[in-house]
């Protein structure tokens, strides 16, 4: 047994999908073009949106479950002994 070299390595023809150039749609609107396996790609966030990029966070408050939050642990301090 020895160690083959590069050459010696054949590489599985017609296994990988088509690459092909894609266009990236955003939920803000933002748009931009890559590489992709699809020809159109549509995102919910993208880097122009996203408050890790932007430095502004947005909470979404589903119901006002964040009020609900914060009504419930207003007086409670985390990791208080009764």
């Amino acid at each position: 047994m020895g160690v083959s070299s590069c050459e010696d390595i054949v590489m599985k023809s017609n296994i990988h999908p088509k690459y092909v150039e894609s266009q990236v749609t955003c939920g803000c609107g933002n748009k931009f073009t890559t590489r992709a396996t699809k020809p159109e790609l549509k995102v919910d966030i993208c880097s122009v949106c996203h408050p890790f990029y932007t430095g502004k966070l947005k909470f979404v408050d589903t119901a006002g479950r964040i009020e609900k939050f914060k009504n419930k642990f207003a007086g409670a301090s985390y990791g208080a002994k009764k």
